[in-house]
């Protein structure tokens, strides 16, 4: 099973600070994905114009748009060629208050980062930073000089996924309120078809649909 280094990994993350321009944000929640070994991951079925910085070295920011509006960043822990990749979802913003402030007006101090778009909108992340280097920046990561302790790490199923979703690979600090809220995937059943002669719209989407995300980092 290749699951083994980033799942190892992830939780190492937690405590470190990701820092972009003038504000920072404390990562206090992660996921895990082991790519080829992980039918929720975006490369689960091989590489492609949108997942290949997945697919290089690590240390590496993999960034990806949702929904047709929102973006999430993952850290690529590699190696080259194993696309395993860990996604940021929430944390506390540490530095550059005012400016992650304006960026989310209206969002108390608390939801800031709380959950993976909203992290990325706090520090100013979109699709141009994909694949930047984590190390030489303009964003960066730096981990915790002390680790959280495995007995302050709690664990649990990824968020809002179908596939292999009962794997509990999404990682925080317990205790903390930045952690962002659990939410399993949704299950949309599609409208019966109108009875014979009787008038009427058109059946739902064929099969059913999924959310937030039925694949990620």
């Amino acid at each position: 099973m290749l699951a083994g280094p980033v799942l190892r990994v992830a939780p190492r993350l937690l405590g470190a600070e990701l820092r972009h321009d003038d504000v920072a944000v404390r990562i206090t929640e992660v996921e895990a994905y082991a790519g080829p070994d992980d039918p929720g991951s975006h490369a689960y079925r091989g590489q492609t114009a949108r997942n290949e910085v997945m697919f290089g070295p690590p240390g590496h920011l993999y960034v990806y748009f949702t929904y047709g509006m929102h973006y999430c960043c993952n850290v690529v822990v590699g190696p080259v060629g194993t696309p395993s990749a860990v996604l940021l979802r929430a944390g506390e913003v540490v530095d550059g208050l005012e400016v992650a402030r304006e960026r989310r007006p209206g969002a108390s101090d608390r939801d800031l980062a709380r959950g993976p778009a909203r992290l990325c909108r706090t520090l100013g992340i979109g699709r141009e930073h994909g694949g930047t280097d984590l190390a030489s920046g303009p964003i960066t990561l730096t981990l915790a000089g002390r680790p959280v302790a495995r007995s302050a790490i709690s664990t649990g199923p990824r968020v809002g996924l179908r596939h292999a979703a009962d794997r509990s690979w999404r990682f925080w600090t317990t205790g903390e309120r930045s952690v962002s809220a659990y939410r399993p995937a949704v299950t949309r059943t599609r409208r019966p078809a109108p009875s014979p002669g009787v008038s009427g719209p058109p059946d739902g989407p064929r099969g059913a649909r999924f959310g937030p995300a039925d694949r990620r980092g």
